[in-house]
């Protein structure tokens, strides 16, 4: 079993939503495991909700609230004209394919379908992402060298 074929059977256990997958052939084994989706994003929403609560209770705040509302709702549908690229699995996300080599996309460049914009290091292996859209970077949501989860939005993509 080369590369390619480990990375898409990652691929195909994280879209499968399933825990666990064991592979195993007469000289080779290999163990995927994933936790189910649903579970984490019960734990990543409420940490979201918590803060929005604490910036309303100071009475010098809710003054400067009302301008800052608007802004933020301009931020969110803003945002919605963009697609974003998640992580197709949990692992370590890089965004140079290795420590002497240049970031493969910044905020700014164009991408296309199957351009690689990061790679996720899972069970040490260096997993290449692709992008499933054509368009121009807008931001980038994880800093490099930092843990990432599954379904983990990645990069922010304006594909006009």
């Amino acid at each position: 079993m080369d590369i390619k074929d480990i990375q898409n059977l990652i691929k195909f256990v994280s879209k499968a939503e399933v825990s666990e997958v064991k592979y195993k052939t007469k000289d080779f084994e290999i163990t995927i495991k994933t936790p189910l989706a649903g579970s984490e994003v019960a734990y990543a929403q409420p940490a979201v909700y918590h803060t929005a609560p604490q910036q309303v209770a100071a009475a010098p705040v809710q003054a400067a609230t009302p301008a800052a509302a608007p802004a933020q709702a301009e931020a969110a549908s803003d945002d919605s004209k963009y697609v974003t690229i998640k992580s197709p699995m949990i692992g370590t996300f890089y965004r140079k394919p290795s420590p002497d080599k240049d970031v493969f996309v910044n905020v700014g460049d164009e991408v296309s379908v199957g351009k690689t914009v990061c790679v996720i290091e899972a069970m040490k292996l260096f997993n290449q992402i692709e992008s499933e859209v054509s368009g121009k970077i807008v931001k980038i949501l994880v800093d490099d060298a930092t843990p990432v989860e599954y379904d983990q939005p990645l990069f922010l993509v304006d594909p006009s």
